[in-house]
């Protein structure tokens, strides 16, 4: 026992972690099984209660930091929050059934939360397993992650949520990758992974197909790298939208490499409002690929959903752009859009090695850019548009 106690120590110590203090004589005893805790795992009964006492069992150190949902079984959730911060250093937990929201609102409960499962406040949260999470359709946000440091998630199915699909906000330091996310074509703001606030993001090796963007970075990120996403149907890879209501809105070193766009109406787009102040900058698209998507390449410094927007002549800078073997199909003539603000060029923007073309050969395509300046090379559709 006492051997193992030290290892133990010895581990957290070179993770260069502070453990609080843990029932080592517990940790020992098994992982953590929603059964053990009255889960029926029928998929008609409320296991909401069983979960909600694993996790605080798990979250004060009295049991095993591994919660395991066993395969086998479907979980019935009604919104629950899982909360830190926790006594162990790391907290597992392992997902290999399916888990389903309430398929009728009225079933849903009276909670007003915007997201069905959310972890707050969760440091050294990993979530593996290849379970699947439902949201059937119903109620907010599918999974939610804030204020979690250190966070991992692999392997995943999540679909069918009647909004964002995996939002992380204030996160610093994360990997999700593995992970399959799916919802209809038509459905509206089911975006697949949505980053806020947050730095030091991993996505790779992902498959998403959902009714809004594949992936949206949203304002205050940083050092974000996304790379191997299979993209479609979606609206593509987006940053933003910034600027909103005025807002002064900041994304930097954001960096897409190695994906795929199918049947998507965005390829790699970057959107702000009108009236808003901050900055998009130093943003690479790199080793693109493009089979009909409808607007490959995008800048849209007048983004307006609604379609009526004022005016305004203050806008979020977009600056040091690089887009670099760009290659594939185009269901639109204009391939390359880059509408910058009138008032606020977009600056130090480069293309190199991009070859779009028309799905069967349709139409010659081609470029439009507004107040749009940088340089290209080896570029079809032709660039003469950009400004030097």
């Amino acid at each position: 026992m006492q051997e193992l106690f030290n290892i133990f120590l010895v581990l957290c110590m070179a993770a260069m972690v502070t453990c609080r203090s843990v029932d080592f004589s517990l940790v020992l005893q098994g992982q953590t099984n929603v059964m053990n805790y009255g889960a029926a795992g029928n998929g008609a009964t409320d296991d909401s209660k069983a979960f909600m006492r694993a996790w605080s069992d798990i979250c004060a150190g009295k049991s095993d930091p591994t919660l395991v949902i066993p395969g086998g079984r479907t979980f019935l959730l009604r919104p629950v929050q899982l909360l830190g911060p926790c006594k162990p250093c790391k907290i597992y937990v392992e997902a290999w059934g399916r888990i389903v929201a309430p398929s009728r609102m009225s079933d849903y409960g009276s909670s007003h939360l915007d997201c069905w499962i959310r972890f707050w406040r969760v440091n050294g949260l990993t979530v593996r397993g290849n379970g699947q999470i439902d949201g059937q359709v119903v109620g907010g946000q599918a999974l939610g992650f804030s204020f979690c440091n250190n966070l991992q998630i692999y392997g995943l199915n999540v679909i069918n949520s009647p909004s964002k699909h995996v939002k992380l906000f204030r996160c610093n330091g994360a990997i999700l990758s593995n992970l399959n996310i799916k919802a209809p074509k038509e459905s509206p703001n089911t975006d697949g992974i949505v980053i806020g606030e947050s730095s030091q993001i991993q996505v790779h090796d992902d498959n998403i197909g959902t009714g809004d963007d594949c992936v949206a970075i949203l304002k205050g990120s940083s050092n974000i790298n996304i790379s191997r996403v299979a993209c479609g149907p979606g609206h593509g890879i987006s940053i933003g939208s910034l600027g909103m209501n005025g807002a002064y809105d900041t994304v930097e070193e954001i960096h897409v490499q190695d994906c795929s766009f199918t049947g998507t109406q965005n390829g790699i787009r970057i959107k702000t409002w009108q009236g808003g102040s901050g900055y998009a900058r130093k943003i690479s698209f790199q080793s693109i690929t493009l089979n009909a998507a409808e607007n490959p390449i995008i800048i849209d410094q007048y983004y307006c959903p609604q379609l009526h927007c004022p005016n305004k002549t203050s806008a979020v800078k977009v600056s040091d752009i690089s887009y670099t073997g760009v290659q594939g199909t185009s269901m639109t003539k204009t391939a390359i859009n880059l509408r910058c603000s009138q008032s606020m060029a977009c600056t130090n923007i480069e293309l190199n090695r991009i070859n779009i073309t028309s799905v069967g050969q349709k139409f010659i395509t081609s470029s439009f850019c507004l107040n749009a300046h940088g340089r290209a090379s080896r570029s079809i559709p032709n660039m003469r548009c950009l400004m030097k």
